[in-house]
C-alpha cells in the first residue's frame, strides 16, 4: 500500500491534496448534471442494460458479480452479453471482441477472465456505447451488462448495481486525490442497489465470495483442495485492487503466506515469479489470465464464487421482466 492509500484508508485526509479534491468533486457533479439534463449526449441500446460499478478506486468484487449475473441470467432464460472497458488493453482499434483464448495484452486482463468464466459475447472498448452496438450487431443478446461502467455516462443503463468493500468502505469519504472516491457519497442514493462484498451497512446487499478449489495455472483441469496446502508454506501474488484481502483468504485457509502484492493490472513477466525456490505460487484468476504464457507446474490459481440472496436475485428478475414486457 502506498503512503497516499495509506491517508485514504485511515481517519485522516492529506490537507494539502483537499482543495484539488474538492475541485474534482465539483468537476464530477457538474458532468452528472449535464448528462442527466441532455446537454452531454448519452445513447440508449435495444436492450436492457445493468451497470456494475463502483465509487471507489481499487477492487470491489465487480468481476465476480458479474460472472454471477451472467449466471443468473441464463438460467432466466436470457442470452446475456458483456461490455468492458479493456483497462489495460494495447489493440490498435477498438472494439475488440474478446474470447477465452484472447490475449490479456491487447485487450485487458478483465475481459479475458470474463470470457473463460462465462462463454458469453464480450466486447471490450473505452466506448461502452461502440461496444455494446458491436454485441447486438453480431450476437444475439437480450442484456447488456457492462463491467466497472458507473461512470460511463453516454451509455443509458436501466439498473445500477454498485459494489462496496465491505471492509475497507468509503476510507477517510474524500474524493481523489486526497481520498479514493471517483465520485461523492451522494451518488449512492441514486443506484439501484448497494452490494457490500463483506459486512453489509443498512439497506446493503450482502455478497460472500467463496473459494475452495486451486486450479493449475498450465492447466486448468488440474484441480486441487485447499486441504492439500494446509501448512504449506506458499508464495501468493496479487495483482488486483486490494491485494491484501487475497493474501486474507489464503491464510484463513491455514496457508503460510508470503506475500507479492503488485499494481492492480499488472503485466506479469517471468522474473516477476522467479523466488529462487520450489514452493508453489499461488495467485488470482485475474492474474493466472497474464501469468498463463508462461506458466510451470509451481503455479496455481484460485477461483472465487459470488454468493448472493435469492430474494436478491428475484429481484433483479422482477426488474429485468419489467422492463422486456
Amino acid at each position: 500500500m502506498t503512503k497516499l492509500e495509506r491517508y485514504w484508508y485511515s481517519s485522516r485526509a492529506p490537507f494539502w491534496l483537499l482543495p484539488i479534491s474538492w475541485l474534482f468533486c465539483a468537476l464530477v457533479a457538474i458532468r452528472r448534471q449535464a448528462y442527466k439534463r441532455g446537454l452531454l449526449r448519452s445513447y440508449s441500446v435495444a436492450v436492457p442494460v445493468i451497470v456494475v460499478g463502483n465509487i471507489s478506486v481499487g477492487g470491489t468484487g465487480k468481476t465476480p458479480l458479474v460472472v454471477w449475473l451472467v449466471k443468473l441470467l441464463r438460467k432466466a432464460g436470457y442470452h446475456p452479453g458483456i461490455v468492458s472497458r479493456g483497462y489495460g488493453g494495447q489493440a490498435e482499434r477498438w472494439p475488440q471482441q474478446v474470447r477465452a483464448d484472447s490475449d490479456p495484452q491487447m485487450v485487458g486482463d478483465e475481459p479475458v477472465m470474463l470470457a473463460q468464466r462465462c462463454a458469453c459475447p464480450i466486447a471490450a472498448a473505452p466506448d461502452r456505447v461502440t461496444a455494446a452496438n458491436v454485441l447486438l450487431k453480431h450476437e444475439a443478446c437480450d442484456v447488456i451488462i457492462t463491467d466497472d461502467g458507473l461512470q460511463h455516462y453516454r451509455l443509458q443503463r436501466d439498473i445500477e448495481l454498485t459494489v462496496v468493500d465491505g471492509e475497507r468502505r468509503f476510507g477517510n469519504g474524500h474524493c481523489l486525490p486526497a481520498g479514493p472516491l471517483r465520485e461523492p457519497l451522494s451518488r449512492l442514493d441514486e443506484v439501484d442497489f448497494v452490494i457490500a462484498n463483506g459486512q453489509p451497512g443498512r439497506a446493503e446487499i450482502a455478497m460472500k465470495l467463496e473459494a475452495d478449489k486451486i486450479r493449475s495455472v498450465l492447466n486448468y483441469e488440474i484441480v486441487h483442495s485447499f486441504d492439500e496446502f494446509v501448512g504449506q508454506q506458499v508464495h501468493a501474488l496479487a495483482g488486483i485492487g486490494n491485494p491484501q484481502r487475497f493474501f486474507h483468504l489464503l491464510r484463513s485457509r491455514g496457508l503460510d503466506v508470503i506475500e507479492h502484492p503488485f499494481p492492480d493490472h499488472y503485466r506479469f513477466e517471468p522474473h516477476d515469479l522467479a523466488f529462487g525456490d520450489d514452493l508453489p505460487i499461488l495467485m488470482t484468476e485475474k492474474d493466472a489470465v497474464k501469468c498463463r504464457r508462461f506458466a510451470n507446474q509451481q503455479m496455481w490459481y484460485v477461483p472465487v464464487e459470488a454468493h448472493l440472496s435469492e430474494a436478491f436475485a428475484m429481484r433483479i428478475l422482477q426488474m429485468l421482466k419489467k422492463l422486456t414486457d
